[in-house]
């Protein structure tokens, strides 16, 4: 999901605002109660627990800054329980306090070296030191464009992320079909399609051998496709939702049908991939064609009427404001989708790392999944502001012949094949409640399952790791909150009862290939191809 933000919405929430009374009340007297302790304590008020920008042990020996800590953090908790104690509707109650939380995690005491003790300390033990390498860290995000969240010299696209051996076997001038090399003799008859976000580069589904999607599902035995997204630039500025559905998708549906030999095939669409693989099945399901045996949908929205947080950036003036700037042509910079997604989550994708790479000087450590994060891809703004409307705002996919795409008017309820539907537990982009919405849409049968952890972390989570925990249910009731009351919780990746499902769709087992592609797709070159390594 994406959108660069528009403060709009959020600052006309503060128009015109009035607070309960009682709630009002019950605020002065917890903050004065609190205050007058904190005072009372004065410079003797002791260490910050429970935060753990305060948690080093600089901050409680420093006297001063401990009581700045505690005091940013009672003001924080007040200015939070005013958000709460606004009498509105909860869209503008939500925007009123997004804002504050974006305001409470700037003002930290901590993203600023006159207030942060850690940092002060380790400029006086580096002899200054740390302040030089904090100036030049900060001159070198200047020139990239963007803060730097791992060390991203030390990745290479085809080098050491995104190497699981294959060949690209088709190419047009939206994306790169992928095919990767069996592992073994023997393949499952119906060949697996992956349709990543092309709001990101496909390779967070093959970062390393050890947590690679991709590779597991070979390993599995599946002859496994993937569609690596071109990055858009000004000559593909025009673009439509339709031409990605119709020359992407479903393009690649009928590729990878063709390779195998006219077969049925499983796919498989991750975030806005499962809303544009959705998208292109009600489409080949209008026209008579039934091309996909199982469908698996990966922190996908096809019903968008829990989106969470996003929500606070979209109305109608905000989406008409889009329409007037792209609608016709131009492109969404995927640096400012990039940095929307981080101010999400403000404190753990921003000032984390304002506050290490500037203020105390330190260089981020190597992470594959934070270098796939910081490799960002724009976005044709017809395709943008379409896709804006029609799900986010007006949530028309799931209304039986309200769109007419590609041509026809498409209805999600004759897509009856089996699906697997995925949601991470703590998904701050995908809501799990959202995500779970598929599951209520989708006639056929289903199984939804629940992961640990977050959007991305939840999804690349190999077994071999053996860390998190997944849930499953046997009953569908209408909501996520009823599902979990009757969920069992297994420790480890979900990735094995995928596994496990996907085999009984897969077919009886056939000799593997012996080459990529088929005598009309030929390997082109090898994977990850070329499109992957186009920057934003």
């Amino acid at each position: 999901m994406n959108f660069e933000p528009d403060w709009t919405p959020i600052t006309q929430a503060f128009q015109n605002i009035a607070f309960s009374p009682e709630k009002l009340q019950e605020l002065q007297q917890q903050y004065i109660t609190d205050a007058t302790a904190l005072w009372s304590h004065g410079l003797n008020a002791g260490p910050v627990a429970g935060d753990r920008r305060f948690a080093n042990e600089a901050w409680a020996c420093n006297p001063a800054a401990a009581f700045a800590a505690q005091a940013y953090l009672l003001n924080a908790r007040a200015l939070m329980g005013l958000a709460d104690a606004v009498q509105a509707d909860p869209k503008t109650r939500s925007r009123i306090r997004f804002a504050v939380e974006q305001w409470a995690a700037a003002t930290a005491p901590s993203n600023f070296l006159a207030f942060n003790a850690e940092a002060q300390k380790k400029a006086l033990e580096t002899h200054g030191e740390s302040i030089a390498k904090g100036i030049a860290n900060l001159m070198h995000d200047i020139r990239q464009g963007h803060v730097s969240m791992t060390d991203e010299s030390l990745f290479e696209v085809g080098r050491n992320v995104a190497t699981t051996e294959g060949a690209v076997v088709f190419e047009n001038e939206l994306f790169q079909l992928l095919e990767y090399k069996p592992l073994g003799t023997k393949v499952y008859e119906r060949p697996l399609l992956m349709v990543p976000p092309c709001i990101n580069k496909f390779y967070i589904m093959d970062l390393q051998p050890e947590n690679s999607l991709i590779r597991y599902a070979v390993e599995q035995g599946h002859r496994t496709f993937v569609v690596s997204w071109r990055n858009p630039d000004e000559s593909l500025s025009a673009k439509t939702w339709d031409d990605y559905i119709e020359d992407a998708a479903i393009k690649a549906i009928h590729v990878v049908g063709e390779v195998a030999g006219g077969r049925q095939i499983n796919a498989l669409g991750f975030c806005v991939g499962g809303t544009i693989l959705g998208t292109a099945l009600a489409v080949l399901a209008a026209r008579g064609e039934k091309p996909v045996a199982s469908l698996t949908l990966l922190t996908s929205f096809l019903d968008f009427s829990d989106t969470g947080v996003l929500d606070v950036f979209i109305d109608e003036q905000a989406v008409a404001l889009r329409e007037a700037q792209m609608g016709r042509g131009g492109l969404l910079k995927g640096q400012d989708l990039a940095s929307t997604f981080s101010f999400l989550r403000p404190n753990d994708l921003v000032w984390n790392y304002v506050v290490g790479n500037y203020l105390k000087g330190e260089t981020p450590p190597p992470f594959d999944l934070l270098y796939w994060n910081s490799d960002s891809t724009n976005l044709p703004g017809p395709f943008y502001t379409w896709y804006l409307r029609n799900t986010y705002l007006e949530n028309n996919l799931i209304k039986p012949g309200r769109l007419t795409v590609c041509g026809q008017k498409i209805d999600l309820r004759r897509l009856d094949m089996p699906a697997y539907i995925y949601g991470s537990r703590e998904d701050h982009i995908v809501p799990v409640t959202g995500a779970y919405l598929s599951t209520q849409v989708l006639p056929g049968p289903r199984r939804f399952v629940m992961g640990a952890s977050g959007h991305i972390a939840g999804v690349i989570n190999p077994p071999a790791k053996k860390k998190r925990s997944y849930w499953t249910g046997a009953k569908l009731p209408k909501t996520h909150a009823q599902w979990l009351q009757s969920a069992t919780e297994h420790p480890g990746s979900w990735w094995t009862d995928w596994a496990a499902w996907l085999k009984s769709h897969a077919g009886k087992q056939i000799a593997a290939p012996r080459a990529f592609g088929s005598s009309r797709y030929k390997a082109i070159e090898p994977a990850p191809g070329s499109y992957v390594r186009a920057k934003a």
